[in-house]
């Protein structure tokens, strides 16, 4: 009941009787007892109406004192959900936009007049829950109703960089689809001020009752006198203030020092949830919208968003408004702004779209964003030719950060980036780390097409973005550097032999996942989405034909564009093209195997010694630890069948067949294979191009084997790289001996390609882990170093560095010759120990640093390790020191590699000191401390003390809680070490608990392998040295 009708009720009750009642006893002179008897009921009843009047209206003395003292406590920040000790805007009323005072002004004619809540802070009312009864209460859903639909925002914003605030207006044209009291969307660290809802200038304002904040699903609710009608529209205004939060997320701040003085920038990263955290808005990625935003600033900083600067107005206090152009249709996750004193470069793409760099004034200066400015323009103008889709807006800024809690992000038309993930140095980046920028780069400019043009319908198919924007780093890569071979080899070794590892534990998760609660969100985003998605992406592609999936994507682009899309879509759209081309395949029926189950099949191939030509293929659901499947509940009555795509090639010494394909669908099935006799081998997935891996007969690995030794080159090098990998695992989960793995890389001391080499050292390092504290570990050390013997010595050191024009033909050399260095290195070759040695000695000595770029951090990583602390100490100095990004990362990995202990806590300790260690640096320091067999327990213990200030810190930000957790426990592999892992769950608040999950199972799966298989591995190890 709203005031006025209250107040009429009073009123009302203060009559005494009503008019018939008093007309009735007027002409009824006469009194008999009954109607004395009725005359009393009355008179009791007036005198109980007027206790009744003074009781409600003292309830009312008091409510309203009540709610004057929950204003003015809101008033005060962080009292009631608002921002914990929001700070003055430097005491001065007149700064633009300053914080607005606890001042009524209205009363109740004022409310009913202008439609807002005049009350400063954040609650102004209860939620009716504790008020009146509601059966439904929007506000404690976990998803918004989708009775309200934001149209266009207007935002205006004032930045306080001198104290780290900002004041907000955010203008909100909302269609209702359905009558509702309620306006809910999201909002979350934010002081509300004022809301107002009007309708147009015909029928004005909606009286607001009040407004609150529901933490628990992060809302703001707007509780409304009348009910909003539905297909009309209506504009919601709200006043607000926050926090530039210390902290990687919503609208955030950083600082960078030049010439010797700290400047501070503020920058956004809204995805995926955390745009309602500068300011209130419908926060899914469903509700797209146009934005029109205005930033105030002080004119010694600039600003930056989406869209171009549509005009500037400067005040004489030396304060500047920048009001940008208005975006297209999109949604709140992609939004973006930054504030600060960065200079720019600039080019233009032949289709006219503007794209600068903007980047620290000494970084511009020497010119270390010059290849991310030159490689972007090509990327673009690839982009728009491979989809045939125009860029969608008339700039693209590509914006480099120093603290940044992701690699980069995709905002449409202001990409942010970490400034390692792109300023790149000629003189003292490595090839591996060009590589890396521009992945980087490929990655996100793909995103301006496939998320922010076409977005995903909701979280869950959040690999509709991430798995192509992934799948096109490859592609996009080999259209910058064709001979680099990017899709068809290092696809396998840094993509699926890597997700392989994730999707085949009992805890993994489907790339589709149920997505309910917001902090469900969190866990979409993970390797699964990212990279399974770009592999399930990769072989379809493969079965459909390139140029035939090239067109469906064309297709979807076109049809989706400005809007939201589920896999269904996409499904339906590639179906329409390989239909156009004669092929009638249900790309829905086969994919949903793919994405709506969790893990992968291993097809075991057999052959039939009874009949000639035939074999028996069979499916089952791959794992690595058995035990573990039969605890998972959902695994244990689950017969995970899927319709895969083999494609499979008969071979001899002499002669190999043409490919064929077999669309595997059941269980076990039958079938002839041409060409097959008791000397041919068989092998199947050519090139890796499935989600899947393959096992034979012992025979059959035998004759492969031979095969690679005798002419290794009869295999396709992604063939021989997939054969390498399979077998690793196959091995570590129990479906081939031990030694099976260990015999086929023999063949390496011929092998002169990059990627076979790649897939045996990412396949023997978590194996060398695993053994790497063992007493007998010097078996194993010195069998991988005799595979690595002869080509060490055949590729010797690089003799000089390489500049820009020599990258092109000399990648695939180099990055061999590394590949080898490493593992030299890595398993203590003398002769590269010291190499390393001596290269750092003369760094020392001469202060000029001479060792190649390519190999530099083996080089800092070999030489902390076997010198003394004098060369740590040293390391640590330069890592100060230097300004140029890629040689910082390399330099502080470096000191991570160090025997001595007491170094490695000293790290730990220093890692959480943001002045000298970036918050998003120093998971790294710990993972790779983690992974030094002399600092793993260090690692691990710091980990458990420090829980608390690290889960604080990286508890909201996507990965880097998973990425931590895995990196500290997963080479972790004692009876003890597992059960310090599961009391340390027992204590904790109940975070990240799938990634918990998932460092019990790869423990439980370490200790298990090394009862059941370590044994058996230096047995077979014993043997072979001796011969």
């Amino acid at each position: 009941m709203g005031e006025d009708d209250a107040a009429a009720a009073l009123r009302a009750s203060g009559r005494g009787l009503s008019d018939p009642w008093a007309d009735s006893v007027g002409v009824r002179p006469r009194t008999t007892e009954r109607h004395i008897a009725v005359h009393k009921r009355l008179v009791l009843a007036f005198a109980v109406s007027i206790v009744a009047l003074l009781a409600v209206t003292m309830l009312a003395v008091l409510l309203s004192l009540r709610f004057d003292e929950c204003g003015a406590s809101a008033a005060v920040p962080g009292s009631d959900g608002g921002p914990g000790g929001f700070p003055e805007r430097g005491g001065n009323n007149s700064h633009p936009g300053s914080a607005r005072r606890n001042h009524h002004a209205g009363g109740e004619s004022s409310q009913r007049e202008t439609g807002e809540v005049d009350t400063p802070g954040t609650p102004s009312t209860l939620p009716p829950s504790e008020e009146e009864p509601e059966q439904w209460q929007p506000w404690t859903q976990l998803r918004l109703s989708g009775h309200l639909k934001p149209l266009h925002y207007n935002l205006m914003l004032t930045a306080f960089m001198e104290n780290f605030t900002f004041s907000g207006e955010v203008n909100v044209e909302i269609a209702c689809r359905n009558a509702t009291r309620y306006v809910v969307l999201h909002a979350s660290r934010v002081a509300v001020e004022k809301v107002q809802v009007a309708e147009d200038r015909a029928f004005g304002a909606v009286p607001v009752a009040g407004f609150f904040l529901y933490p628990q699903t992060q809302v703001l609710v707007v509780v409304l006198n009348r009910t909003l009608d539905a297909q009309r529209n209506y504009n919601l205004k709200i006043i607000y203030n926050a926090l530039i939060e210390n902290e990687l997320l919503g609208f955030f701040r950083s600082s960078y020092v030049l010439h010797g003085e700290r400047r501070f920038l503020g920058v956004t990263q809204f995805s995926p949830t955390h745009a309602r955290k500068a300011f209130p808005c419908f926060d899914e990625p469903i509700y797209k919208a146009t934005f029109k935003i205005s930033i105030k600033h002080q004119a010694t900083y600039l600003s930056l968003s989406n869209m171009p600067v549509e005009t500037s107005v400067f005040e004489e206090d030396g304060w500047v408004t920048d009001h940008f152009s208005q975006t297209p249709l999109m949604s709140t996750y992609y939004l973006a702004w930054a504030i600060c004193n960065f200079t720019y470069r600039e080019t233009t793409t032949e289709s006219g779209v503007v794209v600068r760099l903007y980047a620290r004034p000494d970084a511009i200066r020497r010119g270390s964003g010059d290849y991310a400015l030159h490689i972007t323009k090509r990327l673009i103008e690839f982009y728009e030719d491979y989809f045939k889709v125009p860029y969608s807006l008339p700039k693209l800024d590509l914006l480099a950060v120093p603290k940044h809690p992701y690699a980069a992000m995709e905002n449409w038309g202001l990409s942010i980036f970490v400034e390692q993930r792109i300023l790149l140095d000629p003189s003292v980046s490595s090839i591996s780390y060009l590589l890396d920028v521009t992945m980087v780069i490929v990655h996100e400019i793909c995103h301006q097409w496939f998320g922010d043009l076409v977005t995903p319908v909701w979280w869950e198919d959040v690999w509709l973005k991430e798995g192509f924007a992934h799948y096109f780093e490859f592609v996009g890569t080999d259209y910058l550097y064709p001979g680099w071979n990017m899709e068809k080899q290092r696809f396998l070794t840094d993509v699926l032999h890597e997700v392989m590892l994730l999707d085949g534990l009992a805890s993994s998760h489907p790339v589709s996942q149920e997505v309910i609660r917001a902090t469900d969100i969190d866990k979409v985003f993970d390797w699964i989405a990212y990279k399974k998605g770009a592999a399930l992406i990769r072989m379809l592609a493969n079965f459909m034909g390139h140029s035939v999936f090239q067109r469906g994507l064309q297709d979807y682009l076109t049809i989706h564009k400005y809007g939201n899309a589920a896999r269904n879509d996409l499904w339906n759209t590639l179906s329409e093209a390989l239909k156009r081309n004669g092929k009638y395949v249900n790309i829905q029926e086969v994919m949903d195997q793919w994405t709506l189950q969790m893990g992968y099949p291993v097809i075991t191939i057999l052959g039939n010694m009874t009949v000639e030509n035939r074999i028996i293929i069979t499916q089952q659901h791959f794992i690595y630890d058995i035990s573990a499947k039969t605890k998972a509940l959902q695994l244990q009555n689950n017969s995970y069948l899927w319709q895969i795509p083999l494609t499979i090639v008969v071979g001899n010494r002499s002669h190999v067949s043409s490919e064929a394909i077999i669309w595997v669908s059941n269980k076990s099935e039958h079938h002839r294979i041409a060409y097959l006799d008791k000397g041919s081998w068989i092998l199947g997935n050519i090139n890796q191009t499935g989600y899947f891996r393959v096992n034979y007969d012992l025979r059959n690995w035998r004759l492969l084997i031979d095969q690679l030794i005798r002419n290794h080159e009869v295999l396709s090098v992604s063939n021989r790289a997939g054969l390498i990998d399979d077998a690793f695992s196959l091995a570590r989960a129990g479906y081939l001996p031990q030694n099976i793995p260990l015999e086929i890389i023999r063949y390496l001391s011929e092998e002169k390609d990059f990627l076979p080499w790649h897939a045996a050292s990412r396949a023997l390092y978590p194996l060398d882990k695993l053994l790497d504290r063992m007493e007998n570990y010097n078996v194993f050390n010195e069998y991988i170093l005799k595979q690595v013997a002869t080509t060490y010595i055949k590729l010797g050191w690089p003799k000089n560095n390489f500049n820009g024009s020599l990258v092109q033909a000399s990648y695939q050399h180099e990055e061999l010759r590394r590949e080898v260095i490493m593992l030299a290195c890595s398993f203590g070759n003398k002769h590269c120990h010291q190499q390393a040695s001596t290269l750092i000695s003369d760094w020392i000595s001469s202060n000029r640093n001479r060792i190649p770029l390519n190999v530099r951090d083996i080089v800092y990583c070999t030489g902390v390790s076997l010198l003394d602390e004098d060369v740590w100490e040293f390391i640590w100095m330069k890592f100060h020191s230097t300004t140029e990004v890629s040689e910082k990362k390399i330099l502080l990995e470096a000191l991570t590699c160090s025997d001595d202990r007491n170094l490695l806590n000293r790290l730990l300790n220093l890692s959480l000191n943001s002045e000298v260690v970036l918050d998003q640096d120093a998971i790294d320091v710990i993972i790779h401390v983690a992974r030094n067999p002399h600092g793993r327990d260090l690692a691990w213990k710091f980990f458990r003390d420090k829980w608390k200030i690290l889960n604080t810190r990286y508890g909201e930000a996507l990965f880097m809680n998973s990425k931590l957790i895995s990196g500290v426990t997963e080479f972790l592999n004692t009876e003890g070490e597992l059960k310090e892992l599961k009391n340390f769950m027992k204590t904790y608040d109940g975070v990240a608990s799938s990634s918990f999950s998932r460092a019990v199972e790869t423990v439980e799966a370490n200790v298990h392998w090394k009862r059941l298989y370590q044994d058996e591995l230096f047995q077979w190890l014993g043997k072979a040295m001796r011969h």
